[in-house]
């Protein structure tokens, strides 16, 4: 959950630099120190100990939209309301039976 609680804060604050220059009118500079969030965001979800990368890459969308939250509440000063929280209820636990699902080997 490390990993992914990572890579999610490295995509977010990449993704961020770009909003920033594109949307709210920052500096270039921004998005030097972007691409290397979303570099790291790659180099830490390759990290993820799962057997498909599709089904690492799906679980992490559950953690992405908690993490999205937190940083709507932290850098954006929007408190997520409870239809916000329990969507990503929701998708924590599609995500837990995405990765935790017993399954044979096929």
């Amino acid at each position: 959950m490390l990993i992914y609680a990572g890579a999610a804060l490295a995509e977010i604050a990449g993704c961020f630099a770009f909003w920033a220059v594109l949307r709210s009118g920052r500096s270039a500079l921004w998005l030097a120190p972007g691409l290397a969030c979303l570099v790291l965001f790659a180099l830490l979800l390759t990290r993820v100990d799962a057997a498909f990368a599709g089904r690492a890459y799906a679980a992490y969308g559950g953690v992405y939209i908690l993490a999205s939250l937190g940083w709507l509440w932290a850098a954006e000063g929007v408190r997520p309301d409870r239809f916000d929280l329990l969507g990503a209820v929701l998708c924590l636990a599609g995500a837990c039976v995405i990765l935790l699902a017993p399954r044979g080997v096929s």
